[in-house]
């Protein structure tokens, strides 16, 4: 059919029409028309109004539906809503049509204030505790498989992963070390530059170095890796054994007698805990760099002398506490990683949500326990 001629059936499509008359002094209500989803877009858009206004008379109208053309579950369904969910007494109807209206009979639809009933708050506040605790289950048993295999596998040397192992670490931390140069160098520069416009109004522009060292080496290298890590990589770990869950891989690995958790989960945990102190201390050196470039153009400060100085002014157990953190990160990130994996489902729809909650959940426990750390090594290294 050519475009023309379908346009032109869409035109000679006859909307919904209702028509009133008496017979024998009783209203009778003929409706015409095509009465389909398509013919009801055409028609008045006070259609149900004008029915129910028929509807709600004093004398209980003949209803004839003879003439309809068409007739489907939408417009048998505003019919039906006319009738007050029910058939009327006096009603002429096709045989071909009947089936669409007696469908709307035998289906109870809630109401609108159930749909809309809001769910109490104590029910939502009970339910997230449930889901908070069915997590927490579920990492202290990942956890504890880990231990256990890392003592079998020091108990059997020979079947280490290393290859599994090499390809995560390369994955992980060889392919992270653009991304977190580039972002650890602009954050050296801004945090640079905003602090050499506070510092001189006080002049003391040398205080510059112990803003940078503190801050970079201490909070924002661990807090920057390991939210790249848990945003690139993180998500790339569940994707992968949630992928292997819809492709039944997993099973196949149970069925041949190979530990899913061996091949799968520490080769990510051990390449995480490697890699993202080494990220870490990669970070800082690129942040420093950066820093020390802006402080170079605001402050006139030499690169000589804030190298110098640096060792001086952040002792190394700041750096100790940083390097602490990526151990932490990297073994929380691969843990929630391989978690959310394990929970995917057989379709598609569960690869994209568990992928999202890895991502949430991880940069979300990162940032808290940057607090903990922060509250529990408050007067050290300062």
């Amino acid at each position: 059919m050519k475009p023309s001629q379908i346009s032109s059936s869409v035109n000679q499509l006859l909307p919904p029409i209702i028509d009133l008359s008496e017979i024998e002094s009783l209203p009778c209500i003929t409706v015409r028309g095509n009465w389909t989803l398509r013919g009801l877009a055409l028609g008045a858009p006070d259609l149900r109004t004008s029915l129910q206004v028929l509807e709600s008379g004093k004398k209980e109208p003949n209803w004839d539906l003879m003439s309809i053309e068409a007739l489907d579950t939408a417009g048998a369904y505003v019919l039906w809503e006319a009738w007050g969910m029910r058939l009327p007494e006096k009603i002429k109807l096709r045989k071909e049509h009947e089936s669409a209206i007696l469908r709307w009979q035998n289906r109870s639809l809630p109401s609108m204030t159930e749909r809309q009933a809001p769910i109490p708050l104590l029910i939502m506040f009970r339910k997230l505790i449930e889901q908070l605790g069915e997590h927490l289950i579920d990492m202290v048993a990942l956890l504890g498989q880990v231990i256990l295999d890392l003592i079998y596998l020091v108990r059997h040397p020979k079947n280490i992963p290393w290859r599994e192992i090499s390809a995560t670490t390369h994955e992980t931390g060889g392919r992270a070390l653009g991304i977190t140069a580039l972002v650890g160098f602009l954050i050296g520069i801004v945090v640079s530059y905003l602090s050499s416009l506070q510092l001189k109004t006080f002049g003391a522009e040398i205080y510059i170095i112990n803003i940078l060292g503190l801050s970079i080496i201490r909070e924002l290298g661990p807090l920057l890796a390991a939210i790249i890590v848990a945003g690139r990589s993180g998500s790339a770990m569940t994707a992968r054994i949630g992928v292997m869950r819809v492709t039944q891989e997993l099973d196949a690995l149970s069925s041949m007698g190979i530990s899913p958790s061996i091949r799968l989960i520490i080769p990510k945990v051990i390449a995480l805990v490697l890699c993202l102190p080494l990220l870490v201390v990669w970070t800082d050196i690129i942040a420093i760099i950066g820093g020390a470039m802006s402080a170079h153009l605001e402050l006139n400060l030499g690169y000589q002398q804030f190298f110098l100085k640096l060792p001086s002014v952040v002792p190394l157990t700041n750096l100790i506490i940083g390097l602490s953190k990526g151990v932490v990160f990297g073994l929380l990130i691969a843990l929630i990683a391989c978690h959310f994996g394990l929970r995917i489902e057989p379709n598609t729809e569960s690869l994209g949500n568990e992928t999202t909650n890895s991502v949430v959940v991880a940069i979300t426990l990162v940032i808290l326990v940057d607090a903990v750390f922060a509250v529990l090594f408050r007067g050290i290294g300062i």
